[in-house]
């Protein structure tokens, strides 16, 4: 095994891999901040809540990561994600262009919240193949946990979306 990994060391999948474990590094120590924004500007309390509870895993998220650079013995770096960036760029730009207090308002910040979420599932969710392809499977491991993390996130957007946000925010009229 040991010598699997160090033939492994210096592929072209294992570099693209270690770049791609730096950016999820990078969207997870900036998505902290966004989430904090994101419950700052949400009106819907289990909104706010689920932001926050999500910005608590997000920390989880970094110490694993760091666990899985540690693996591979190599130090934990951030490499900027330019699809992670975007995906952030439009969440503070719906809270720029909603109203304060409005249902609208955090109609829209689920919606880019799920964005970024999708994104996540699909990054891990991938990152865990290429870790048992390549023979990896204690990093695999400790990817798990955070993938779930991520759909369970998502799927509680969800249902608070459902319980009454979308509804409401359906119903409110546009200011003139």
């Amino acid at each position: 095994m040991e010598s699997n990994m160090q033939e492994n060391r210096n592929s072209m999948l294992q570099s693209f891999f270690e770049t791609s474990l730096q950016e999820l590094y990078w969207a997870e120590t900036h998505l902290a901040q966004m989430l904090n924004t994101m419950s700052t500007a949400a009106t819907n309390t289990q909104l706010k809540e689920a932001f926050i509870e999500h910005m608590e895993e997000t920390e989880q998220h970094k110490l694993r990561l760091e666990e899985v650079f540690s693996q591979l013995g190599i130090p934990p770096r951030t490499q900027p994600c330019m699809g992670l960036q975007g995906l952030f760029d439009e969440g503070w730009k719906v809270i720029d262009e909603t109203e304060e207090g409005s249902s609208q308002r955090d109609v829209a910040l689920i919606i880019a919240a799920q964005k970024v979420e999708h994104y996540e599932i699909a990054s891990y969710g991938s990152l865990i193949t290429l870790a048992k392809t390549m023979g990896q499977n204690k990093i695999a491991e400790l990817l798990v946990p955070t993938l779930e993390e991520e759909k369970e996130a998502d799927l509680s957007l969800t249902t608070i979306a459902e319980a009454g946000i979308n509804t409401e925010a359906s119903q409110e009229k546009m200011n003139a």
